[in-house]
């Protein structure tokens, strides 16, 4: 797997499931690449159709293979709901270095619950070249004046 920065663009949800009755939900995303968590603004009182049209970057390193979402409905006073969750595959990004902004299934409970659309960017870290050339004017045994 390669290493490198991925940057996510949280653009919008639609159809997602409103877990407040009374009114709109305030959801926000939680997006997690590994042990890093990241955490969008509230869309509040955006209910079901919420647009953030924001950035995130995160460190890839070896063995990074998906990117978790998981939407959230802000609730003050009591426990934030949870909405939907979507698991991204990385190696098309990986792959071809851009995605644009495309739709993907949010799911609860295993069921089809609204979709989030999310644009993804890799930039490959640039690694040292791994060419080890032996250059003489570094010396080494040849040179050495060490005798017996």
């Amino acid at each position: 797997m390669p290493q490198g920065t991925l940057q996510v663009v949280l653009v919008s949800a639609k159809g997602l499931e409103n877990t407040d009755f009374l009114c709109n939900m305030d959801p926000y995303v939680l997006l997690t690449c590994r042990t890093q968590e990241q955490k969008s603004s509230v869309a509040s009182g955006k209910g079901s159709e919420p647009e953030w049209n924001e950035d995130f970057v995160f460190n890839i390193s070896e063995g990074v293979s998906e990117l978790k979402l998981k939407i959230m409905d802000s609730d003050n006073g009591s426990q934030d709901d949870f909405v939907g969750e979507v698991t991204i595959p990385l190696v098309p990004v990986f792959e071809e270095g851009h995605l644009p902004p495309s739709a993907y299934n949010v799911v609860k409970d295993e069921n089809y619950c609204g979709e989030i659309k999310i644009g993804l960017s890799f930039t490959p870290e640039e690694h040292q070249s791994r060419d080890f050339q032996v250059e003489e004017s570094f010396g080494g045994w040849k040179q050495s004046t060490y005798t017996d």
